[in-house]
C-alpha cells in the first residue's frame, strides 16, 4: 500500500515520505496488535467452550430425560 501511495504522489518531499513511512509502521504495529488480540480471544473462547462442554449445566438430570 505504501508503494501505491508513493507512486501516486508526484512529490518526493522527504518530509512527506517520512510521514508515510511512519504511518505505515504505525499501521503495521496496529495490525500486529489486533492479530495478537484475536489469537488471545480465540484461545479464551476455546477454553470457555471446553469448560462449558464439561459443565453439568448443559445436561438434564434423569427425571427430565424423554421417555
Amino acid at each position: 500500500m505504501a508503494k501505491a501511495l508513493l507512486g501516486y504522489m508526484s512529490s518526493t518531499d522527504p518530509r512527506a515520505l517520512e510521514h508515510l513511512m511512519a504511518e505505515n509502521r504505525r499501521l503495521k504495529r496496529r495490525v500486529a496488535d489486533l492479530e495478537a488480540h484475536v489469537l488471545r480471544l480465540s484461545a479464551e473462547n476455546d477454553s470457555l467452550a471446553a469448560a462449558a462442554s464439561d459443565s453439568e449445566l448443559l445436561t438434564l438430570d434423569e427425571s427430565m430425560q424423554p421417555v
